[in-house]
């Protein structure tokens, strides 16, 4: 139910039943009524008109947390592994008081654990990797022909999709299902014992062997893919604030540039139980494929990611050329992610501006074919069209995928 009231100024506003509202928008709001003005309240009613047979988002009515702790996505790291090291052998000769030459019985010992990545679903960042992982080492051999324990293999779980590259860049491996195991670095064997060497010749030997090193190496850890899609833009176009309005993500939002200097994922729950990832990519600028203002670092985000969607500040002047700087540092970085599913969000429509600038930033998205969505981040108003436009882009990447994989 809609009920028209005047304000002071003559501004024409609407009341808007809560309950009716919910069923639109995925608002949280503890009040029964919200106010807004009616060019608000027509978007607002345009976001309903949506196609029946698409997944609808569900809204997000649980309060966020409070807590100010903030935990971005970690999806590059440079580790050193190290297998453990074998145990020594043991140099021993029985002596008992009634066998007082007994012989050698100096045990082997164990060997050292392996260093082992196991791919799980359970886990969507790097951040519990270490840059210097070691396993642990073998017991060593005692007498009585005692062997020593074998160390156990050191377990890592990363997360499915995670490669591992080599110093110059070769991928040694691919986990790319749950499941899959890649040994990095091998435990050292035990050293034998003296019993080991005894001969018809030599009944009593005195040596043993000591226990090998395990293997050192360094490897490059990356996340192939870190989320769905990807929001990518200038600072403060609103990326962080857009996030914030479509799932429970708390990422840090303040006037000033750079305010994200790592990515942070939300998640965006549909009512066919499908969940898809929006990542919130640190800001480029200009020049950022020659590595200006941590450019290479946050391109490498962006590689990561099906999809795109391109953030515009629309009450800047002129704001189609931020979506040409954009386009531009994409290309030189790699061509090929200009050819991803893309779409434009011209975001902070809220100011009067925006709509002024909005006329010929669509005629410049017209000219390049993408999709031009209006929104307002701050307001969560436009927000819904976007969100079964995200799911379009989920589903013609998956089944990109699948045909990919049925190909190989």
């Amino acid at each position: 139910m809609v009920f028209l009231t005047k304000r002071a100024a003559g501004v024409q506003v609407a009341k808007v039943d809560m309950n009716y509202l919910k069923l639109c928008l995925p608002l949280s709001c503890n009040a029964f009524r919200i106010t807004f003005t009616i060019k608000q309240w027509s978007m607002r009613r345009s976001m309903c008109n949506v196609l029946p047979d698409l997944p609808k988002p569900l809204p997000i009515r649980k309060n966020k947390s409070q807590s100010t702790k903030v935990k971005p996505i970690i999806d590059f790291r440079s580790i050193k592994v190290r297998g453990g090291k074998g145990g020594d052998g043991c140099i021993s000769l029985r002596r008992l008081c009634k066998n007082p030459l007994g012989g050698p019985d100096g045990g082997d010992g164990g060997s050292g654990g392996h260093v082992t990545f196991k791919a799980t679903n359970n886990k969507t960042s790097l951040e519990h990797i270490p840059s210097i992982i070691k396993a642990d080492d073998g017991e060593k051999g005692i007498n009585r022909d005692c062997h020593g324990r074998n160390a156990e293999h050191l377990v890592l779980e990363v997360p499915v999709g995670t490669m591992f590259k080599s110093s110059n860049g070769q991928i040694l491996a691919d986990l790319n299902e749950d499941g899959a195991v890649f040994i990095a670095a091998r435990g050292g064997a035990g050293g034998k014992g003296n019993h080991y060497f005894a001969t018809d010749v030599n009944q009593a030997p005195e040596i043993a062997e000591y226990g090998a090193d395990g293997e050192e190496l360094s490897y490059t850890v990356e996340i192939r893919t870190i989320a769905h899609v990807g929001l990518i833009g200038l600072p403060n176009a609103g990326k962080s604030t857009f996030l914030r309005s479509i799932s429970r993500a708390r990422p840090k939002v303040a006037p000033y540039p750079f305010t994200t200097l790592q990515p942070h994922v939300g998640v965006v729950k549909y009512d066919d139980l499908q969940q898809v990832t929006v990542a919130d990519i640190p800001g480029l600028i200009a020049g950022a494929h020659r590595n200006r203002g941590l450019g290479i670092a946050f391109l490498r985000h962006i590689e990561r990611c099906l999809c795109l969607l391109y953030v515009v500040d629309a009450s800047l002047p002129e704001p189609w050329q931020q979506l040409e700087v954009l386009r531009y540092e994409l290309e030189q970085y790699d061509p090929h992610l200009l050819e991803r599913p893309s779409g434009v969000l011209a975001n902070k429509m809220d100011l009067p501006q925006s709509t002024i600038n909005l006329k010929e930033l669509r005629q410049y998205v017209e000219k390049i074919n993408l999709p031009l969505f209006p929104v307002s981040a701050m307001n969560n108003v436009g927000v819904l069209p976007i969100l079964h436009f995200v799911r379009q882009l989920y589903d013609g990447s998956t089944t990109k995928e699948n045909f990919d994989e049925k190909e190989q």
